[in-house]
């Protein structure tokens, strides 16, 4: 029998620059009359976050219209020879089709993790999964080279094959098995203190829920709140206000409130501290602190990220 998984970081396979893209429709021109002041680095006014917000609407608003299709490369895979076990790792890049995608992005995975994956999806979906075969662990040779190339071939088809059903690509499950390892890896170094570290993974697997989590905004939101702590207590103030301005358009559309005053809380002080005017912010905290329905929650931005993987 295998061991447990072991956690491995995701490495980046090609860090370049991000290419930004357009609207070819009639919002052009209003989202591009705002952008030099985004990318402005002059003061900070309420307006910007006014502005941030109308941005990720129109962002939003096409996507809905415009499916992100996703390819999986299974390119290499390595033995590891341990004192009480051996087994074979797959290196997994998830890229975006249609386009070069300058932020490919890599994990490594077992097949037990795949076969994991497996029995869990066919718990929702057994009939969707019906004509769907998952690779078979043979009971020798499994780690010569031709074999562990077959497999190689074989997984990647196979998670071609799940990602075509969209209701499994949508699905928590199918999310996870490409980002829990790590996020638990990164969650424990930031509760051990270790914020360089963390903030490293937690950049890495934002990349990936970007391109896997498109239909669903908010599966970002603790991500950006867990680099928002990390970056204020490496004390890398700006970074840690932007990281909070990119979080709080989804967080206000989609009235996550659990959410919402500590990440408010947070960027009144961060702004304090950087000198930046942030009384409508500071209003919009107290609003959101005396709305009468609804759960809030009373703890702090890093109380709340503490908790996530315990």
């Amino acid at each position: 029998m295998e061991e447990q998984p072991e956690l491995n970081d995701i490495k980046t396979v090609d860090d370049k620059e991000k290419l930004s893209s357009h609207p070819v429709d009639s919002s052009q021109q209003l989202e591009t009359s705002f952008t030099n002041d985004v990318d402005s680095d002059a003061a900070f006014s309420a307006s910007c976050l006014t502005t941030a917000e109308l941005q990720q609407h129109w962002r939003a608003v096409k996507q809905e219209f415009r499916s992100v299709k996703l390819l999986f490369e299974i390119p290499t895979a390595r033995i590891i020879d341990r004192t009480t076990s051996k087994y074979v790792v797959y290196q997994i890049v998830v890229l975006r089709s249609g386009s070069y995608d300058w932020e490919r992005v890599a994990i490594e995975r077992r097949y037990s993790d795949f076969l994991h994956l497996h029995q869990e999806l066919l718990l929702d979906f057994c009939e969707e999964m019906e004509d769907l075969v998952m690779p078979r662990k043979r009971m020798t040779g499994n780690f010569s080279e031709e074999n562990i190339s077959e497999r190689r071939v074989a997984l990647q088809d196979y998670l071609t094959q799940l990602y075509s059903l969209r209701y499994i690509r949508q699905s928590p499950t199918f999310q996870a098995f490409f980002t829990h390892q790590e996020l638990k890896t990164a969650y424990d170094l930031l509760r051990g203190g270790r914020f360089s570290l963390a903030l490293e993974g937690l950049q890495k697997v934002l990349l990936l829920q970007d391109k896997l989590s498109s239909h669903d905004p908010t599966v970002v939101i603790p991500t950006l709140c867990a680099i928002l702590v990390c970056q204020r207590d490496l004390e890398d103030f700006n970074a840690a206000f932007e990281t909070g301005r990119q979080a709080l358009p989804t967080v206000r559309r989609y009235e996550l409130r659990h959410y919402q005053a500590p990440l408010l809380e947070a960027l009144v002080d961060l702004g304090y501290s950087l000198g930046l005017p942030v009384a409508q912010l500071q209003e919009e905290l107290t609003r959101v602190r005396n709305y009468p329905h609804g759960h809030m929650s009373q703890m702090s931005i890093k109380e709340l990220v503490v908790q996530e993987f315990v």
